[in-house]
């Protein structure tokens, strides 16, 4: 059984890890595109028009993909866990269904207005759509994350017979302050990384020297954008997450950190490798104190580490540790080089630094990287429980489904998403070759043929 469970978790990870590459496009692309769309509808400049068009059709293929990708993860609470299913699915299921009705919906028949729409629509109603688009994106995210912040910190819920979780306050799932400051640091964690791909796609068309007016255009907005939001992802929406975790889940604090034991004012390790079966960190360098003030607002305060608890109820520490390390790591140099991509924007150089214009192209995959750290740091940090403090994950799987049988649907999803993955950077990829000014010219011919 728990080779299966093993098997379980790994399909389930490797699902998600894919599937999150797309939210995280939809969500950090969608505020360009509305933005854009407003700016053209109050002052008729055709650039943002245009601007807006092409970002939209990048908006639709992750969104398209996103689609596909997030249906198997849904099969898979009925597939593989169907004991978490059977006693959480009454609080669980409500926040997916709200998802699916509510801005599932919202998010795909606007899409569908604001690409099919811009001739048969008035003015008003194709830029409502694109806010609506932008809308209907934070808001499914919002509705996945309340109820990925329920298993984290479990709210609003009676037990019932058998052991089955029952709703008791729905308000108080959907309001969650764990809920709240989860989304709002995984929104600027995705803002961040449209800000990023933005800012990439302009520096390419100036590199290239082609769609200079709009690599202008996408330069400006995405730094703006990346800088605003790479502060925001540390302070508060980062310091609000800490803080949660600090209140709720002081274990995984502790994995996070590489702390394993007890300490009063407890440094923060800026770097080290942690050793389990020793119990310490090799080669590290610490801020001393920096660790009780971030959790507790005290330099000299307490900071449990892993030693205060059950080995059983420890996570895989150096997993955590290391994503939560990257996470941060990446987040630092997204600060730093969207500061200094901002100032030399200030002072009108930053077209001249053919270096930092490399080096924003090279970025854009980095902050998907950051954001999937950030995933595997709160799911791995979690473990050994599905519901934090109520339902181990080793008792939450499938009773009946062999581990062989998952991996032979794991093999199935890794060809399957190989081929997907390869086609989306391809249509991708060609999009951006075509260009914002190629695509409004065939536009406009293809409507004036119809």
């Amino acid at each position: 059984m728990e080779n299966a469970v093993a098997v379980d978790r790994l399909q389930f990870a490797f699902t998600i890890l894919f599937h999150y590459l797309f939210p995280i496009g939809t969500m950090g692309l969608a505020p360009f595109v509305a933005w854009y769309t407003v700016v053209a509808a109050r002052t008729g400049d055709p650039r943002y028009e245009r601007a807006a068009r092409f970002w939209a059709k990048l908006f639709a293929v992750n969104f398209a993909l996103g689609i596909v990708t997030g249906i198997p993860m849904e099969f898979q609470f009925g597939t593989n866990w169907a004991t978490f299913s059977a006693r959480t699915g009454a609080i669980v299921g409500q926040p997916l269904a709200m998802e699916g009705i509510f801005a599932f919906f919202l998010e795909s028949i606007f899409l569908g207005v604001f690409l099919y729409g811009r001739r048969l629509v008035p003015p008003a109603v194709h830029t409502a759509s694109a806010v609506l688009v932008w809308a209907g994106s934070w808001l499914s995210g919002y509705f996945i994350i309340v109820t990925n912040a329920w298993m984290q910190h479990p709210v609003g819920y009676a037990v019932g017979p058998g052991g089955r979780l029952t709703l008791s306050s729905l308000a108080a799932v959907l309001s969650s302050p764990f809920a709240w400051s989860q989304f709002a640091h995984a929104i600027c964690g995705a803002v961040l990384a449209g800000g990023f791909v933005v800012a990439g796609v302009g520096a390419y068309y100036l590199l290239a020297r082609r769609s200079e007016e709009f690599g202008r255009l996408f330069l400006r907005s995405g730094i703006v954008v990346a800088f605003v939001f790479s502060v925001l992802a540390i302070f508060p929406t980062g310091d609000l997450n800490g803080r949660d975790v600090t209140t709720y889940q002081p274990l995984k604090l502790a994995a996070m950190e590489g702390l394993f034991r007890t300490e009063r004012g407890a440094p923060l390790a800026i770097i080290g490798m942690p050793d389990v079966q020793n119990e310490t960190l090799i080669d590290p360098i610490f801020v001393p104190g920096l660790l009780s003030f971030l959790a507790y607002g005290n330099f000299s305060a307490g900071v449990d580490g892993l030693s205060a608890y059950p080995e059983r109820d420890r996570p895989p520490i150096s997993l955590t540790y290391y994503a939560y390390h990257i996470m941060v790591g990446l987040g630092t140099i997204f600060l730093a080089a969207s500061g200094v991509a901002l100032l030399l924007l200030l002072l009108k150089r930053l077209e001249q630094s053919r270096w930092l214009l490399w080096i924003l192209m090279l970025l854009m995959p980095f902050p998907y990287i950051a954001n999937e750290a950030g995933w595997v740091t709160a799911e791995v940090g979690r473990q050994p429980w599905i519901v934090y403090g109520l339902i181990r994950t080793s008792t939450a799987a499938s009773p009946n489904v062999a581990a062989g049988e998952t991996i032979f649907t794991l093999l199935g999803f890794a060809g399957m998403y190989f081929l997907l993955g390869v086609l989306f950077i391809s249509v991708v990829l060609r999009e951006i070759g075509i260009g914002p000014e190629s695509d409004d010219v065939a536009a406009v011919s293809g409507e004036a043929a119809v």
